[in-house]
């Protein structure tokens, strides 16, 4: 029998619901040249088999098995088992991870023949079939290349940040006690599958709201990902958090909001504000910006996505909210056929072109024959639909409201000084994608002495060889920054003389038929440019039909152009576009949810009204497909 009283190496094993990996990664360990290991499997709130497997390798004296409650995070769970470890040496198996035969000699050995390294790391098969001879391009060292000399340093835990890059959780605490080596040897496997921690975290196939609900994590987090812009639930959502709860209006609704919330999540407090409660039940699958729930400034309670059905009659809600996004088609599609005598109200923004290609069109179709009340994101987009399927908008409630709308909350902000009055040049921005921006329009801007301001650090990333051939045709003209979040909207954005909205030339030519998205959207980008003040650019596009165009000319916050000589010449006149200016900020209510919110409580309550007096589909009788 193996001694286990001193071991050389302690190697911690995280694991959360990975029962079909582990077997395979105990068997690897099982394996190695070197037996003077001991293993600590923390299992970090599996509800899976992971127990059960884990069972029979405890007759092996040198496994422990220890159980967190819930999850609780990586830096949690390697914390605790820092905790037990013995060894003079840490490793580390990812339960769904695998070491070759010498991989803990191999790395020992190096730290035992270099006395100033602190860590040893080894080569790694990743990506099924490809091998990198030390760290894998693209990612910091793996935990399962690594081992190293047991140190006091801890993990950073899950209250202060959750994080891909080990290098901000780990490693850059080692590297101020002694170099890290290499083995040069391939000692092990980076086993890839679709949920790895690190895809769950990288944006855009995962991100906060992906990693929220594989780790079922209920508490505000701070999150940055190696490929993404940084989020901090902690403080941005404080103050709504920490409030307490609205008192309930007398006549005060019960609002079972279905589906996502997309980009200005917290808008929806101020339904609670207004005295309603809110229930959230969230579309199971969300994409990395599909907010869903435990939202993370509270007052919405979340209703069990295993057994919602009976939650639904638990808490009786006068109406079913369903939004927003093509994403969130299919699941308010099954709550909708679920549903008896509740009204339903179906609010969709992006995605109509989508659920075409995507297959979900059917379902689309039902939720406007089959809703209560529709609530389109603009006009056009109502009168779109109603060339898809004639009628819908006549048949039963019908309402006009931009889905992203922000809170009011951080409209509440001081503007700062231009930046043109300092340098007598034009400064424009666009927070976001750049589209309809050319690299060679860019230099026309730059002919005109029209400085371009492009926001977004996770943009910039997908936009980096159009950011290449700018920066080679317009280099004093073309500035990055950093993502800015709603409390900085105001200060950051309102230096600039403009903003602007996508620009595009619509090929519609007056016929609905014919609109695109382009045509039918309010970009989401127009209340960030409302909160600023700034007047917001984009081509004339007389005759066409394009929804934005339409809106601005009625609230006056548009500085239009048909080329950019003139929109140069547009720009410079500095008493109109203070006079935009001024418009835009007498307007910027507008562009606020909280604004609209009694406006959607009415049409809310017409909705109650309509679906109880509706003799065509008995309360009795569930809605149906078709």
């Amino acid at each position: 029998m193996v001694s286990t009283a001193a071991p050389s190496v302690s190697v911690l094993m995280p694991t959360f619901e990975q029962s079909f990996f582990i077997a395979r990664a105990l068997d690897s360990l099982l394996a190695q040249s070197l037996p003077d290991w001991e293993a600590i499997v923390v299992d970090d709130g599996s509800r899976d088999n992971t127990t059960h497997t884990v069972l029979p390798y405890l007759s092996d004296p040198r496994i422990r098995y220890c159980k967190l409650a819930e999850n609780q995070g990586l830096g949690r769970a390697l914390n605790e088992g820092l905790s037990q470890a013995k060894g003079r040496f840490i490793a580390y198996l990812p339960s769904d991870d695998v070491y070759y035969r010498d991989h803990l000699r191999s790395l020992t050995a190096c730290l035992d023949q270099t006395p100033d390294a602190v860590l040893a790391y080894s080569g790694a098969r990743h990506h099924y079939n490809r091998s990198a001879p030390g760290q894998i391009a693209g990612y910091p060292l793996q935990l399962v290349q690594c081992l190293h000399r047991q140190r006091d340093e801890r993990w950073v835990e899950r209250a202060e940040l959750e994080s891909d890059d080990l290098d901000r959780l780990y490693w850059q605490r080692l590297r101020a006690h002694g170099r890290f080596v290499a083995s040069d040897c391939v000692t092990c496997e980076w086993v890839a599958h679709p949920q790895q921690r690190h895809k769950l975290m990288r944006e855009p196939t995962g991100g906060i709201n992906p990693f929220r609900r594989h780790y079922r994590v209920t508490q505000p987090l701070r999150f940055h990902s190696s490929v993404g812009n940084a989020v901090d639930e902690i403080d941005h959502f404080r103050s709504m958090r920490e409030r307490p709860a609205s008192a309930p209006a007398a006549d005060g609704l019960k609002i079972l909001l279905v589906g996502e919330l997309a980009y200005n999540a917290d808008r929806v407090l101020a339904l609670e504000e207004a005295g309603h409660k809110l229930y959230g039940l969230w579309t199971p699958q969300p994409h990395w910006y599909n907010a869903v729930g435990p939202v993370p400034f509270g007052h919405v309670e979340d209703l069990p996505q295993n057994d919602w059905r009976r939650a639904v009659r638990r808490i009786r809600p006068d109406l079913i909210y369903a939004l927003l996004n093509w994403q969130a088609v299919p699941f308010a599609h099954e709550v909708l056929m679920a549903t008896r005598g509740i009204p339903f109200v179906w609010h969709f923004k992006e995605g109509p072109f989508i659920c075409l290609e995507r297959g979900t069109w059917p379902q689309l179709i039902d939720l406007y024959r089959h809703a209560d009340g529709q609530i389109f994101c603009s006009p056009e987009m109502r009168d779109w639909f109603d060339t898809v399927i004639p009628g819908v908008s006549r048949a039963r409630p019908t309402h006009v409201l931009d889905g992203d709308l922000p809170k009011r909350d951080w409209f509440e902000r001081q503007p700062a000084p231009l930046l043109s009055d300092a340098d007598g040049a034009v400064h424009t921005v666009v927070p976001g994608r750049p589209i309809g921006l050319h690299p060679e329009v860019v230099a026309a801007l730059a002919g005109q002495d029209i400085h371009l301001h492009f926001y977004g650090d996770y943009t910039h990333g997908q936009w980096r060889e159009w950011i290449d051939r700018t920066a080679a045709l317009a280099p004093d003209h073309l500035h990055l920054h950093a993502n800015v979040d709603q409390p900085h909207w105001v200060n950051e954005f309102s230096r600039y003389d403009a903003g602007w909205l996508h620009a595009f030339a619509s090929e519609n030519g007056g016929e609905i038929r014919r609109a695109n998205w382009d045509d039918l959207n309010y970009p989401a980008r127009m209340a960030t440019l409302a909160a600023a003040g700034l007047p917001m650019i984009q081509r004339t596009n007389s005759a066409a039909v394009v929804a934005s165009q339409t809106l601005s000319r009625q609230l006056g916050t548009g500085i239009f152009f048909d080329d950019i000589e003139q929109l140069g010449a547009a720009l410079r006149d500095r008493a109109q576009v203070a006079a935009v200016r001024k418009n835009v900020w007498q307007q910027r209510p507008q562009f606020t949810f909280d604004h609209h919110v009694p406006e959607l409580v009415r049409f809310f309550r017409r909705v109650i009204v309509a679906a109880t007096d509706d003799a065509l589909r008995p309360v009795a009788q569930p809605r149906r497909s078709g």
